[in-house]
This record gives C-alpha cells, structure tokens and sequence, in this order.
C-alpha cells in the first residue's frame, strides 16, 4: 500500500524524527534506516522523512548530532577494548603494529566513516517517484490554502457591506421614530384645542400650519 499523506508535520512528529535519528546514529546505524522507521510509525515515506529532517529539523539538534558521533565513536572504542582484551597472547610483531597503527588513525580522528547504503537504480527510481508524490501532495494542499484565503476574503468584504446596510437601516429607523413623535405631539395640540373650543363655541375649529410644521389656531372670522 503506498503511502500517501498531506497534512503537516507536528511538534510530536518531528521529535519522533529526531530521537530516532539521533539514535540510530549512536548505534552506528544509518539515517535511511532511520527514515524507514519513522515512515512506518507515522504512515509517511523515508523520503518524506528525510526532506523533513534535512530541510527543518536537522539545523535544530546540531550539538545533538555531535554528541552522538561522539557516543557512537565511544562505543566502537569500547567494544574494540573488549575485542583486544579476549584475543589469545601469541602475536606477532606485525600484527601489533597493524593494531597500533589502527589505534593511532582513530586517536587522530574525531570522524568515523560509515559505509555508505547499498544505492541502485530500482532506489534511485522508487525515491524519485515518492518525492513526485510529495511535491504533488504539497502543491494540491498549497492550492486549497489559496482557495480558502480567496473564499474568506470575499466573505469578509460581504459581512462589511452588511455592516454598513445595517447602520443605514438603523439611522432610516431613528429618523422615521422621531417623526412619528413630532406627529403624535401635533394630533396631540390638536385636540386639546379643539376640546377648549368646543366649551365656548360650538363652530368648527380652524387651523393652519406654519413655516417649522406646527398646527396654528385661527380665530373665527380670519382668513
């Protein structure tokens, strides 16, 4: 089953990513077989692992890395020491000097070469592939992100427009709320004039508007 996924790395992730690396060096190990590992455990491939490790998480574990060469230097030493100690006596003198001469290149190296990974053409074409499906991956994901940033953007500018048909609204209802006021408090006049006419003359009552839109009292007789 290919293994395939798209979504972005964790924190967790990459010290996962990390701590095996790190010790897969100590026990002189090779990075490969370290991405194979946390390809396995996280569902992605070793080349995935690897462009992660060699582009965001290989800068951050520097001093880490030269600790475990060292470890890992140690260690060889260490099971040399014990190989030396279980050999029979009888040496010849070449091969005490062979062992000294040994001894001498690791004093004065503080680098341990590995043999490197069995590379042919079937691994060559099976990273290749499994990086393809990675730049896909990272490009359809890279296209979703564009379209949503689009769709929120246009989203935006529709609750603005909103916003402000609403203010516009709200400023039309305040203004026709202070009209029906001046209405009610004109009726109002009116009738109390009326009812004060009608106790002291039964003739219809006059009135007219003047220039600020109140109702004036004609007396009877003006024009």
């Amino acid at each position: 089953m290919v293994k395939v996924r798209q979504d972005a790395w964790s924190h967790e992730d990459d010290l996962l990513l990390a701590e095996t690396v790190l010790r897969h060096i100590r026990e002189g190990s090779t990075q490969l077989n370290a991405f194979d590992e946390v390809g396995d455990k996280l569902n992605r491939t070793s080349a995935a692992c690897g462009f992660r490790w060699n582009a965001e998480v290989r800068t951050k574990y520097e001093s880490a890395i030269d600790l475990a060469k060292r470890q890992r230097k140690e260690k060889k030493r260490a099971m040399g020491t014990t190989l030396k100690k279980t050999r029979v006596p009888s040496m010849t003198l070449s091969s005490l000097y062979e062992e000294n001469k040994t001894e001498e290149a690791d004093d004065s190296s503080s680098l341990v070469i590995m043999e490197p990974p069995a590379i042919n053409l079937d691994t060559v074409i099976q990273f290749l592939r499994e990086l393809k499906k990675d730049y896909y991956a990272s490009n359809q994901s890279k296209l979703t992100l564009e379209t949503m940033e689009k769709e929120n953007s246009m989203l935006q500018k529709k609750v603005q427009e909103l916003e402000k048909q609403l203010s516009t609204t709200e400023e039309q209802l305040v203004s026709i709320q202070e009209d029906y006021q001046t209405f009610i408090q004109i009726m109002d006049r009116a009738r109390k004039m009326t009812v004060l006419d009608d106790k002291g003359n039964h003739a219809p009552p006059a009135f007219r508007m003047d220039k600020n839109g109140n109702l004036e009292h004609l007396a009877q007789g003006s024009n």
